[in-house]
């Protein structure tokens, strides 16, 4: 039994371990008092964002950090700790989390890992201000396309007033 016992929590670590790899970001979350509404409602929100959010014992998380020399990430892992997992957006579940803790004062964010680099509260609420990926794409076609507009508006201009004069 205790040998069964072994395998599932190597399993479970191991587990972990690919999420941790895998992901852009990973932002711990103590969650203690939200309801089972607000829990429900949180995860919609992040499973829309495309995070993944998950709780795990304390002690695998912190077994799979180590393994991966992720050492400063495991102070942060008291008491009941979930994880959201951001593998398309690195922005994605800080900034879901923060939403919603801007709301429901009961969720805080504790820290995060982003590309290896271990994130305190502070900086994890910075990268939450940073707009997604999507936002900032369109910004930056947003700002290609207004000089070549203007450009064009002037072109147009220039061709109506030249017609308007030769035609008089």
């Amino acid at each position: 039994m205790a040998n069964k016992n072994r395998q599932l929590k190597e399993a479970k670590v191991a587990e972990i371990k690919e999420k941790l790899e895998k992901s852009q970001s990973v932002i711990l979350a103590k969650y203690q008092g939200l309801s089972v509404e607000e829990d429900t409602q949180l995860r919609k929100n992040l499973r829309e964002a495309g995070v993944e959010y998950k709780v795990y014992k304390n002690t695998l998380v912190t077994l799979a950090a180590k393994e991966l020399g992720l050492d400063g990430i495991v102070e942060y892992l008291e008491g009941p700790v979930s994880i959201a997992f951001g593998y398309e957006d690195a922005t994605a579940p800080a900034r879901v989390l923060n939403d919603f803790a801007k709301a429901h004062k009961k969720l805080e964010l504790k820290a995060g890992i982003v590309d290896g680099a271990i994130f305190d509260e502070a900086k994890v609420k910075q990268l939450a201000s940073i707009p997604s990926k999507e936002v900032l794409i369109a910004k930056l076609l947003g700002s290609f396309k207004a000089p070549v507009s203007n450009f064009a508006y002037l072109i147009n201009a220039i061709k109506e007033k030249k017609e308007a004069e030769s035609a008089e």
